[in-house]
């Protein structure tokens, strides 16, 4: 039994790996269209994408996006992990389901809901209509990581600091927060990934004045059939490894100083 649990994992790694072995080595083909084997190889679409504005303004506003969402994700979080794990109000399993929804219902439908709204508002193709969206998005990945932290908590840190003089801010700011920031580093890399990737309600939202990266890649595969989305997702892969790698890196190094 055990061996073909062993076999089922190995079968499921490989299932899903396999694409990577396929997309980066399409990345380096000199054809114009997507090509696994490459015929010949060449560095063309690497080179395409970093000199093609369009490619690179869509990355840039992905960037700028992400990175607002991040901090934004973070704050908000924070506070609705810290409200639902220590706040005693009523209704709180309902709340806290509310809070969780939108990683629960299916992005199609919050798309297709949020076009609705942010037509009528003028928010679409803004950077602020991302913002709010994503951040929606996000939200529930930092409640998660930050909210696992502090069930683990030992609050009797908090009261020593109290009892020696420290107020609610700083307590928070010089006990609480530094033995979360693990969990928070881990909830801004998942807020950063959510953002930066999300496609699905990035459709409802691009147009020509402002179209994310993952939309231009979408539209690459789906319209043009164009190899430099293969570049792309070698490069965003190599980049979501290494966030990764630091993050769990620097996790440890916290858990090491903690």
């Amino acid at each position: 039994m055990r061996k073909l649990l062993w076999a089922l994992a190995g079968l499921t790694a490989v299932y899903l790996v396999l694409p990577v072995f396929i997309v980066i080595p399409t990345s380096f083909s000199d054809s114009a269209f997507l090509e696994f084997p490459p015929k010949a190889w060449s560095l063309r679409w690497y080179e395409n994408f970093f000199t093609d504005d369009t490619w690179l303004d869509s990355a840039v506003d992905s960037l700028q996006i992400a990175f607002q969402v991040t901090l934004v994700s973070l704050v908000l979080g924070t506070a609705a992990a810290l409200g639902m794990v220590r706040g005693r109000y009523p209704l709180r399993s309902l709340v806290s389901g509310l809070v969780m929804a939108p990683i629960l219902v299916p992005y199609v439908i919050v798309g297709l809901a949020v076009y609705a709204v942010f037509l009528r508002a003028g928010l679409t193709q803004t950077p602020v209509g991302f913002i709010l969206v994503h951040a929606t998005l996000a939200v529930p990945y930092v409640i998660i990581t930050v909210s696992s932290a502090l069930m683990s908590f030992d609050r009797r840190l908090e009261q020593a600091a109290m009892n020696l003089g420290a107020g609610p801010v700083t307590t928070f700011a010089r006990v609480t927060l530094p033995l979360i920031a693990p969990s928070l580093a881990s909830g801004a890399l998942f807020a950063f990934v959510t953002s930066f990737d999300e496609v699905v309600t990035s459709v409802f939202l691009s147009g020509p004045d402002l179209t994310t990266l993952p939309v231009r890649m979408w539209s690459g595969v789906r319209v043009q059939i164009d190899p430099t989305v293969a570049a792309v997702s070698s490069m965003l892969l190599m980049i979501t490894l290494a966030l990764f790698g630091a993050a769990g890196l620097t996790r440890l190094i916290l858990r090491r100083k903690a």
